[in-house]
């Protein structure tokens, strides 16, 4: 380890070695060691700040200028219904317009498909083209008399 790169770990992390990171303590402890004075010095400016710092004191809290700023404060009002939910309501309508169409189209296929021939009293469907002469023919005989 150099005296500048102990100089800057010790403006970084402060005069107690325990500070630092694990990997660089050793080196630090054995350039002290060795009594580097340049080390020395840096270690002693750095354990001078720190004592200011630890000898800093808070001010007491004014308990009026607490409760005048929590009183101040903007009390949270409930969102309206379509503001809470806007986010997901415009999905669900179009999700909703797609299954709407989907039933329309399933619908519209059931309709155009023939009717099953099973006893003769099922209904042809709306859209069935294979009695298209018997359709025929009755419009012509009725048209005829």
């Amino acid at each position: 380890m150099t005296p500048e790169r102990f100089t800057h770990l010790a403006e970084a992390y402060g005069a107690d070695l325990n500070r630092w990171p694990a990997a660089e303590q050793p080196d630090a402890q054995a350039l002290l060691c060795s009594g580097d004075a340049c080390a020395l010095e840096a270690l002693q400016q750095a354990h001078q700040l720190d004592s200011l710092l630890d000898s800093h004191q808070l001010a007491p809290m004014d308990l009026a200028l607490a409760r005048r700023i929590r009183l101040s404060a903007p009390v949270a009002r409930p969102a309206a219904f379509w503001t809470r939910y806007a986010g997901w309501l415009s999905p669900a309508g179009v999700i909703g317009v797609g299954i709407a169409g989907v039933a329309v189209g399933m619908l519209v296929a059931s309709l155009s498909l023939p009717a099953p021939r099973l006893t003769p009293d099922v209904l042809p469907s709306v859209f069935d083209q294979s009695d298209a002469e018997i359709v025929f023919t009755v419009n012509a005989e009725e048209a005829e008399q």
